[in-house]
């Protein structure tokens, strides 16, 4: 890691809120581009960010690569037969997008706006507007607004209970416990 981007991620060690690391990286113009509203969990930023597009409402959770490079030129160099170059290439995300932990993006990937990555997916083709993606590699299993509607039918915790500064009570705890066994045992809620 040189310069820049050294300097970026020190930065971003001491930056504790996914939204300040966000906003820190769009002032200071790290990728090249960056909408509002977004969070960024790493703490390390990728190789070549200027490579990397990132729409408003945009949402990477903890441990998502955003590889921008290959590598392989490396290896291939050692055969001594050729000479190859390294791989390089592009990555745009859309607008109000969720890329779930442990999501591997992969160059030349542009995932539309209304999308929602499931974790551990490895996204190496496009992945269209309004959909939700899973799996290694990555595939479309459903539309945004499907999902929207399931969330909206799923039951929610009571207002009162919600997690404050990332911490839960035991009243919420006890609530997810309760509901967690209740599926186990086949009860109706």
């Amino acid at each position: 890691m040189r310069g820049m981007r050294l300097i970026h991620s020190v930065r971003l060690l001491t930056i504790g809120s996914s939204t300040k690391r966000a906003k820190y990286l769009r002032e200071h113009h790290v990728f090249h581009c960056m909408g509002e509203k977004c969070t960024y969990q790493r703490r390390k930023l990728p190789l070549y960010p200027g490579l990397i597009s990132i729409g408003s409402n945009v949402h990477l959770a903890a441990g998502v690569s955003l590889i921008t490079h290959d590598i392989s030129h490396i290896m291939l160099n050692r055969l001594g037969s050729r000479r190859f170059t390294e791989k390089v290439g592009c990555i745009e995300i859309g607008d109000n997008v969720f890329v779930g932990s442990g999501t591997k993006i992969l160059y030349d990937v542009r995932i539309g706006s209304n999308v929602i990555i499931g974790a551990g997916s490895i996204v190496t083709k496009d992945i269209p507007d309004n959909s939700v993606a899973v799996g290694t590699p990555a595939k479309v299993i459903g539309s945004f607004e499907d999902y929207l509607k399931k969330r909206e039918n799923e039951e929610q915790y009571p207002a009162e209970l919600a997690p404050r500064k990332q911490e839960i009570g035991s009243q919420l705890a006890d609530w997810c416990w309760d509901r967690f066994e209740k599926k186990r045992n086949g009860t109706k809620e």
